[in-house]
């Protein structure tokens, strides 16, 4: 039996079960939870930095945009009020799609 030891989506269980399957799980404590998040949302993005195609990397991205709803409700947000920040933050300092590298700063 393979051994995974991670966090996955709510439904995989069942599915396992419906292929027939048996599993071993258990429901995470709070402690456990937040470093489990925090661990499957560095899976994740080393996932999408490895997809080579346009469409593994959204399918990676919309996982990882799970990951972040989930980490925000850990943190007694939701994805509306992490939205609302990263659109203040880009009115005050833009965003990337300029592609500006900075080299160094003259002190």
């Amino acid at each position: 039996m393979p051994l995974y030891n991670k966090l996955v989506r709510d439904k995989i269980p069942l599915i396992i079960e419906s292929n027939g399957k048996q599993y071993n799980a258990r429901t995470l404590n709070e402690k456990d939870y937040r470093q489990a998040l925090k661990s499957k949302l560095v899976e994740e993005t080393e996932e999408y930095l490895q997809a080579e195609k346009d469409s593994e990397a959204i399918e990676e991205l919309a996982d990882i945009l799970e990951v972040i709803k989930n980490i925000a409700a850990m943190h007694k947000s939701d994805i509306g009020e992490v939205e609302n920040v990263r659109e203040k933050k880009e009115k005050e300092c833009g965003s990337f799609q300029d592609r500006i590298l900075l080299i160094e700063v003259e002190d």
